[in-house]
């Protein structure tokens, strides 16, 4: 989660959107913005979508294939 709420609040910056603005626009409460700029680790996703969706990006999954391995080599992973 890091990662993604620092990326949502530079764009949103560099749309030159204060927090309560961008909430009103993308239609997420302000107390939810608040928390995922701040990297709350229980945000809800559905509206994380939201935000990327008005943003004009979108989550995508990839697997690590290198990592998974490693792991299923050691046997951590079965």
């Amino acid at each position: 989660m890091d990662n993604i709420n620092k990326q949502i609040k530079q764009l949103r910056k560099k749309a030159r959107l204060t927090q309560v603005e961008f909430s009103k626009r993308s239609g997420v409460g302000l107390r939810f913005l608040r928390e995922l700029e701040q990297g709350k680790a229980t945000v809800r996703l559905d509206k994380v979508n939201k935000v990327l969706e008005f943003l004009g990006y979108h989550l995508e999954l990839k697997k690590n294939e290198s990592e998974f391995l490693d792991k299923f080599s050691a046997g951590k992973i079965q």
